[in-house]
């Protein structure tokens, strides 16, 4: 079996995640069901895991899971991080350029080198370039760099001029990573889309899981419940994943004017 919690695993978030998902396994095996003693970690906690037949638990990005997943796995629920300016369950886009830029507002960055970190990345990809095609400005992609830390210091190194980061992890890379945040700026946030759900493999009840993880949640020291920025859970309607736009790939953008 298989669990996976890497959409915010890094830094003290590790440890942290660590001791959420033994609430979990506990929580799953005082209700007679088989768990995983440790997380899976690497490349096969993404999509090796989610379109595993094995798969218990994970956390995947909202494009992944309309484009591709949402009817080939079982939708759970919805963690809450308490993001700004979003209802629960849901989370937004921080745009962000170096800390020395004269430039102040997005508007001025149109046609910037845009640093992005997955084609298939709501917060990364998909949420700026609805949000700037929104407002008739383009963001050309310059650079794919494989991950939000990884654009973030794109930008601050000058390999690109904007970067767009889930709103999550910069608020995890602002306790992990000061130095490097302190080297950058929040220049606007996207409008609020549905946030990274759990999932369990298809045809699992999702029921039980939903229960551990809750009571899981609830038990978290609130330590770790800071560091991890957990609020609780929450349930969002399938539609609403699946009404969320999406942009062309970086690969057509050329061609999208």
């Amino acid at each position: 079996m298989i669990a996976s919690l890497a959409m915010y695993d890094f830094g003290a978030a590790m440890a942290a995640n660590d001791r959420l998902w033994a609430l979990i396994r506990d929580a799953l095996r005082d209700r007679g069901l088989k768990a995983p003693d440790a997380l899976t970690r690497g490349e096969t906690a993404y999509w090796d895991a989610w379109q595993s037949p094995d798969l218990l638990l994970s956390q995947t990005c909202g494009y992944p899971f309309r484009a591709r997943l949402h009817d080939r796995v079982t939708y759970i629920a919805t963690p809450d991080y308490g993001v700004e300016g979003c209802p629960p369950g849901h989370y937004c886009s921080v745009f962000v350029a170096r800390a020395d830029d004269p430039r102040s507002r997005l508007a001025a960055f149109d046609n910037a080198p845009f640093a992005y970190n997955e084609d298939l990345s709501q917060s990364g990809w998909a949420a700026p370039q609805t949000h700037a095609a929104g407002l008739g400005l383009r963001l050309p992609p310059a650079l794919q760099t494989g991950g939000h830390r990884l654009s973030a210091r794109a930008v601050a190194e000058g390999r690109a001029d904007i970067a767009a980061l889930d709103a999550v992890t910069w608020m995890l890379m602002q306790a992990d990573d000061p130095a490097l945040t302190a080297r950058l700026k929040p220049l606007a946030r996207t409008a609020p889309t549905p946030g990274l759900p759990y999932i369990t493999a298809h045809g699992t009840d999702p029921e039980p899981l939903f229960a551990a993880i809750s009571q899981a949640i609830t038990a978290l020291a609130p330590a770790d419940r800071a560091t991890l920025h957990l609020k609780g859970l929450t349930r969002i309607p399938l539609q609403a994943y699946l009404a969320v736009p999406n942009p062309p790939a970086p690969a057509q953008f050329a061609h999208s004017a």
